[in-house]
C-alpha cells in the first residue's frame, strides 16, 4: 500500500470515528430514556476498561510514579462531564448535546488564559464570540427554549475543558494509555458504586442497552482510541483534528434523522458554533506556530491528551 492509499485510508477511518462518536449521543439518550444514569455509565466504562486491556496489554508497563494520582485527577472531571452530558441528554435533543459538549473547544482557551492569567489570542476571542452567539441562536432552536438539559450539557463542556487542562499540565509527564485507564477504571468503579448506592430496585439492562453498551464501550471507546492513536503517527495533528472537530456536525446529523428539529435559527447557530471552534483551534494554533497546543481528540470517546508539536500529534510521553 502506499503512502497516499494508506492515509486515505487512515482518513476514512478517523472520519469512521467521528461519526460513531456524533452517532452515540442518540442511543445514549434513547438507553437512559429506559435506564438509569449511574448504572449506565458505569457498565459502559467497565466494559470499555476490558476491551482497552485487549486491545492495550501492556499498558500496566507504562505506569510511572505519579500516574495513578494524575489520573485519579483527571477521572474526577471525566466523571462529572459523562454524567452532565448523560443528565443533560435525558431533559435535551441529540443535536443540541451535541453541538453544545462541542463549546469545550472554545471554552478551554479562556479557562486556560485565566489560571494561566495571560490575555487570550485575538483569535480565541473571535472563536468564542462566535460560538457564543451560535449558542444564543441554537438556545431558542426548539420550541422549549434553553432547557434544564441544555445548562446540564453546558457543565459538561466546563468539567471537559478542566479535564483538558489536567491533562495539558501534569498529565504531560505520564503516558497517555496509561492515564486513559486509569480515568477509564475510576470512571466505571465510582458510577457503578453510585449507581449500587441510590439506584435501586438495581435493573438488569435491556437488550437495547446492552447494545448501546457495548457500541459505546467497546467501539466509542477502546477500539476508536486505537484508530485515533494509528492515524495521529500517520496524519498531520492539524488533518486529524479537522477530522475529529467533525463529531458535532454528525451528533446533529443523527439527531436530525432521529427526529430532531432545528430549524433555520439552530442550523444557523449549529454552523456559528462549529465555526468558533475552528478559529479558535487552527488559527490559534497556527498563530502559536512552534508552541505546543492541547488538542482533544474526542468529546464522546474516551478523553486522552495529545500534544500537537511540530513532528505531529503524539501521546502526552
Amino acid at each position: 500500500m502506499t503512502e497516499s492509499s494508506r492515509r486515505l485510508w487512515v482518513t476514512l477511518a478517523l472520519v469512521g470515528v467521528a461519526a460513531l462518536w456524533g452517532g452515540t449521543f442518540v442511543m445514549v439518550k434513547e438507553a437512559v430514556s429506559e435506564y438509569p444514569i449511574y448504572g449506565f455509565i458505569g457498565w459502559r466504562f467497565l466494559i470499555a476498561v476490558v476491551a482497552f486491556l485487549i486491545l492495550f496489554p501492556g499498558t500496566f508497563r507504562r505506569f510511572r510514579p505519579g500516574t495513578v494520582r494524575v489520573g485519579l485527577f483527571a477521572g474526577v472531571f471525566l466523571i462529572a462531564g459523562y454524567i452532565f452530558q448523560t443528565w443533560g441528554l435525558q431533559g435535551t435533543t441529540a443535536s443540541k448535546a451535541a453541538f453544545i459538549t462541542g463549546m469545550f473547544v472554545v471554552i478551554t482557551p479562556v479557562m486556560q488564559a485565566v489560571v494561566l492569567r495571560r490575555t487570550p489570542r485575538a483569535t480565541t476571542v473571535a472563536g468564542v464570540a462566535l460560538a457564543v452567539v451560535g449558542l444564543w441562536l441554537l438556545s431558542g432552536a426548539s420550541s422549549g427554549g434553553w432547557s434544564a438539559g441544555d445548562s446540564r450539557t453546558l457543565l459538561c463542556a466546563f468539567a471537559y475543558s478542566g479535564h483538558m487542562i489536567v491533562l495539558g499540565g501534569p498529565g504531560r509527564d505520564h503516558d497517555a494509555r496509561a492515564l486513559t485507564l486509569v480515568q477509564l477504571a475510576v470512571t466505571g468503579l465510582v458510577c457503578g458504586a453510585v449507581s449500587l448506592a441510590i439506584e435501586r430496585p438495581y435493573a438488569w439492562p435491556s437488550s437495547q442497552v446492552w447494545v448501546a453498551l457495548v457500541v459505546t464501550g467497546v467501539l466509542a471507546s477502546a477500539v476508536a482510541f486505537a484508530v485515533q492513536t494509528y492515524a495521529q503517527r500517520i496524519l498531520s495533528p492539524t488533518k486529524t483534528a479537522l477530522v475529529l472537530i467533525m463529531e458535532p456536525a454528525f451528533g446533529g446529523f443523527f439527531g436530525w434523522l432521529a427526529g430532531d428539529a432545528l430549524g433555520i435559527r439552530g442550523v444557523a447557530g449549529s454552523a456559528l458554533i462549529l465555526g468558533g471552534m475552528l478559529v479558535a483551534e487552527f488559527l490559534g494554533s497556527a498563530a502559536e506556530s512552534g508552541e505546543h497546543v492541547l488538542l482533544e481528540a474526542s468529546i464522546e470517546g474516551p478523553a486522552v491528551a495529545v500534544i500537537e508539536t511540530d513532528g505531529g500529534i503524539t501521546p502526552s510521553e
